[in-house]
């Protein structure tokens, strides 16, 4: 045990173990504690870098982050080096890692990242789409009602956006993101990365949606170009605004947020869209288009 407790967030290789880097090595074979989202891969990772573990292995995922945290900052702060692990990438990047970290802030414990693999920014080299500007959604929601308003948020977004997706899932998310972003908007689908069976595939939300209808294997994470910056003089005439909006709602967003997210999309001020859609109520040639 080291004379000065640490706690260290180490990133893993995503798939191929020769991304895996002497420090990782070095790490993993000379932490006190290892805390590993699967203690199988963890061991696993360990003998294909040829890495002899000295250290406990514990369980640390999205069940047992909240009880063990305090166990491990405990640790630390008596000696201990615990090193947090992921099953791929980068931990605290929607993975376990966020609480130790604060909870080793707060008791003025060191921390060390070993800086290592990401899928978010390997996707976004992959992708061909503009990376100067970029952020990072995460897994959007499961509930298709609750992914609808999410997309519909980011309608205006003009930054690049990765998120991780489900790859059961991934069929019907592209189909929300179309809705919300339009068919024609370009993106890049990455499966299984630095893995045997890679895959990236590009093209429009619309043909990437009829792609993967029927779901996909493996790991998946998605780019998705931003929005153009909206031009006021191209903005839409009332009735058209009340229409996109009544189209978002038809596909499960809740008015309000469609009105937001339209508004935000062509660049007018919402309550420009709110008087358009207060004046269509009446009109049955807006509420049946």
């Amino acid at each position: 045990m080291s004379a000065q407790g640490r706690v260290i967030l180490a990133g893993v290789p995503l798939g191929n173990s020769g991304d895996a880097t002497d420090r990782l090595k070095e790490a993993l074979a000379t932490a006190d504690v290892i805390a590993a989202e699967d203690t199988r891969r963890a061991r696993r990772l360990a003998s294909d870098l040829g890495v002899t573990v000295t250290g406990q292995i514990v369980r640390y995922d999205d069940v047992t982050e909240q009880r063990q945290t305090d166990g491990l900052r405990d640790r630390a702060a008596a000696g201990a080096t615990v090193l947090l692990i992921t099953d791929g990438g980068m931990p605290s990047v929607s993975d376990p890692g966020y609480r130790l970290v604060t909870a080793a802030i707060a008791a003025d414990i060191p921390v060390a990242v070993l800086p290592g693999p990401s899928a978010v920014t390997t996707a976004l080299t992959l992708s061909g789409l503009p990376s100067d500007r970029f952020c990072f959604e995460g897994f959007l929601p499961s509930a298709p009602g609750k992914r609808k308003s999410a997309y519909a948020a980011l309608a205006a977004e003009q930054r690049t956006m990765v998120f991780f997706e489900s790859p059961r899932r991934i069929g019907s998310s592209l189909v929300d993101a179309a809705a919300a972003f339009g068919a024609d908007r370009p993106a890049a689908v990455c499966r299984e990365l630095t893995k045997t069976h890679e895959e990236v595939r590009r093209g429009t939300l619309g043909a990437l949606a009829e792609w993967a209808k029927d779901g996909l294997l493996g790991e998946v994470t998605v780019v998705i170009s931003g929005a153009p910056p909206p031009r006021p003089e191209d903005a839409p005439d009332a009735a058209e605004l009340a229409r996109r909006v009544a189209l978002a709602e038809a596909s499960g967003v809740p008015r309000k947020e469609a009105m937001r997210a339209v508004a935000a999309a062509v660049g007018v001020p919402k309550s420009v869209v709110y008087d358009a859609v207060t004046a269509a109520k009446n009109d049955p040639s807006v509420r049946n288009t």
